[in-house]
């Protein structure tokens, strides 16, 4: 198995988690935009479905306390005290270019910084990104050129070897950063509040664009709110919801002498730079979703404070909304492997035979009956074409990538934005008189690459992505000729004593075990589809049988005729034997009695949607569930699913993993005791 090989196990397995989480998503604002007690339901049942809806209903909304009085309010950092026995930085403000050095310094040695310096640095930079416009213009010049970095995902140790190649920024050092500062790694908030110190201390020379990651929904599923909340206990949901705002202010695009375009993902062919500097940025708290406009009814407390003259607008979430693809149904998970947010359904009406189906699956609707919201009684709402537009130029801009082939198409493998062509790059370039466009949102293996006739470059700044020596990390600095310049380097002290060989050893071992654990979570799926070749029952199959059938299960889009002799052991005659090779992946599940295995399947399988959802619904971040709530996550998550999980499985899943038998669950915890080992990456 060469390099591309264990690159496509990396990025097939990366991009199926995102296509994960954006269904979850959209099953939620199904639930939120479709369905509505019936007036039949009795007092019980409508408690139980408003409580679920509740639950759901408040991932959709935008921080509501934004005006500066309330902001102050709720905010405050005055009130946090700074006790004596605090040994981290302390910061002054209004803050300098000594104060960030120390900053940065203070995290290189693993310090941690007081909660109330946290609170005041962001406010302070919410504030300061409220006067940026959309697009941000810079100059080169020959005395400072512009270094530009790609996505860091939390990688504090690549923006410090950055800062030590390249120099601290200044205003004869200016930067640009293309977005995805946060999840996957550890230390996103260090990365967050260095850069945000910067910019505090030279607005008009280090830049911020927004990334795809730049989203409240997104880090539910990747770590960064975890991490947040694990690190600042007491006043992390604060910290939580004012980087909320903070990435709705976030600039969208960065233009340098009016030439180089660089935005975090891509362009379209709809892509019009002159929508996206008109558009009202902050609306979008999540891209996941458009805005929603309310027809008839009250207002939010947002809107009532701040959009009273913009026609009633909210910041709540329609459900995606495609504005060339018309469907009556919601998502099914199997229906289309490959789903992206503008190919995802819209529902006007509703067939009954799906609003059956769901009925039953509903947690809180069980026996009982639910309805569209058809009567005028209810609060009815719309998207204007306007808004869909504006949306679609955003989501664009975070999510999409490009391709070899000409045209532009949805991107069915990440399931948003699009795949534009180099016809498309042409045409966009042309029509706004650039010459270059960078983007980043892809890892490479050597930090940058070329595409579309040398006219596209993709940058990514994090190096040892999916694994140590997976990849090199990249900056380009570049001056007044505009012509890129590119530092590599790679972070890891570890992969630098490695010799290629063994480096590229290294990350085919950490691929393969990636996907022996995917081959091991889908074993039942999988073993029903072989049993289709199987008909007497004696646990062989062919090779090709094996190789078309994995693929159609796991839906990876990987050469599994490549990839047999590193992941099946031994064949007879072009035959095996699937039923010892699914207990040769060597991986070790948790000892606990549960009635009903299908349950740990599903475990298993929808780990992270499970973890998404736990998230979700520890409303007050306390990193503690209820059994009631255990209950809630495991229905939501059954009706996503569309399958059967019954009570009494819960209810042991639940009982063998409360560690203390206090009633509540600790959700890491929880997760850790679900994670699978494998065997053979220890021996």
């Amino acid at each position: 198995m060469r390099r591309r090989c264990t690159w496509n196990i990396f990025q097939s397995i990366e991009y199926a988690g995102e296509q994960d989480q954006i269904k979850l998503y959209n099953f939620f604002g199904f639930l939120m935009d479709h369905f509505t007690p019936a007036s039949s339901e009795s007092k019980t049942d409508l408690n139980s479905s408003m409580m679920q809806r509740n639950l759901i209903s408040h991932i959709f909304h935008k921080n509501e306390i934004c005006l500066d009085t309330e902001w102050e309010r709720y905010f405050c950092y005055k009130s946090i005290e700074v006790t004596k026995s605090y040994t981290g930085p302390h910061l002054t403000f209004p803050m300098t270019f000594c104060g960030v050095s120390k900053l940065v310094e203070a995290f290189k040695h693993k310090e941690q910084l007081h909660a109330r310096y946290v609170l005041q640095l962001l406010g302070e930079t919410w504030r300061l990104l409220t006067t940026f416009p959309n697009i941000s213009h810079v100059i080169a010049c020959h005395t400072k050129p512009i270094t530009i970095c790609g996505d860091l995902h939390g990688h504090l140790e690549d923006l410090l070897l950055i800062f030590y190649k390249n120099g601290l920024p200044s205003s004869d050092k200016p930067y640009v950063f293309n977005g995805d500062f946060v999840d996957r790694g550890k230390n996103s908030l260090e990365i967050l509040l260095i850069l945000f110190g910067f910019l505090l201390v030279y607005p008009n020379d280090v830049h911020l664009n927004r990334g795809n990651h730049e989203d409240h929904i997104v880090n539910l599923r990747y770590g960064f709110t975890k991490e947040v909340l694990g690190k600042y206990r007491v006043h992390g949901k604060k910290i939580l919801k004012l980087l909320q705002m903070i990435f709705s202010w976030l600039p969208l695009a960065t233009v340098i002498d009016n030439k180089v375009l660089i935005v975090h993902g891509g362009i379209s062919d709809t892509t019009d730079l002159d929508k996206i500097a008109r558009v009202d940025r902050q609306k979008y708290a999540s891209a996941l979703r458009p805005p929603k406009m309310k027809v008839h009814g009250c207002m939010t407390k947002m809107n009532e404070n701040r959009e009273r003259e913009a026609c009633g607008q909210v910041e709540g979430r329609r459900r995606v909304c495609s504005l060339t693809y018309h469907s009556s149904a919601p998502d099914h998970r199997h229906d289309l492997p490959r789903r992206s947010l503008h190919n995802t359904p819209v529902c006007s009406k509703l067939d009954l035979s799906v609003d059956e189906k769901l009925n039953r699956r509903l947690s809180g609707f069980d026996q009982a009956r639910c309805e569209l919201k058809k009567s005028d009684s209810y609060l009815e709402s719309k998207t204007t074409e306007t808004d869909l537009d504006e949306w679609k130029q955003i989501v664009d801009v975070l999510w999409s990538d490009p391709m070899p082939q000409n045209g532009c198409i949805p991107n069915e493998v990440r399931g948003g934005g699009c795949y534009w062509g180099p016809d498309v790059t042409e045409e966009v370039l042309r029509r706004n008189n650039l010459q270059l466009l960078i983007r980043s949102h892809e890892c490479k293996q050597d930090g940058y690459e070329f595409c579309h006739n040398r006219r596209v470059i993709t940058i990514f700044s994090a190096s040892n992505y999916y694994e140590v020596g997976s990849n090199r990390g990249a900056f380009i600095r570049m001056g007044p000729d505009l012509v890129p310049h590119f530092i590599q380097y790679q972070a890891s002290t570890t992969c630098r004593e490695l010799t290629l060989r063994q480096s590229v050893g290294w990350t085919e071992r950490s691929a393969l075990q990636a996907l022996r654990e995917q081959l091991f979570v889908h074993r039942s799926d999988l073993i029903s589809a072989f049993q289709e070749f199987d008909p007497n029952n004696k646990g062989m199959i062919s090779v090709t049988n094996w190789a078309s059938t994995t693929e159609r299960v796991l839906n990876l889009g990987l050469p599994w005729r490549v990839l047999r002799p590193q992941l099946v052991s031994s064949t007879q005659h072009g035959m095996m034997d699937y039923q010892q090779w699914i207990k040769e992946l060597s991986i070790t599940e948790p000892k606990l009695e549960i009635s009903d295995n299908s349950i740990l399947d599903t475990m298993y399988k929808n780990h992270s949607n499970l973890e998404t959802i736990f998230r979700i619904i520890d409303t007050d971040h306390s990193g503690l569930i209820s059994f009631k709530e255990f209950h809630q996550t495991w229905e939501l998550l059954r009706s996503h699913l569309k399958t059967e999980i019954s009570a009494k499985a819960i209810a042991d899943l639940a009982q063998s993993i409360d560690f203390n038998k206090d009633g509540s669950i600790d959700i890491n915890e929880f997760l850790e005791a679900f994670r699978l080992v494998d065997i053979s990456a220890h021996n």
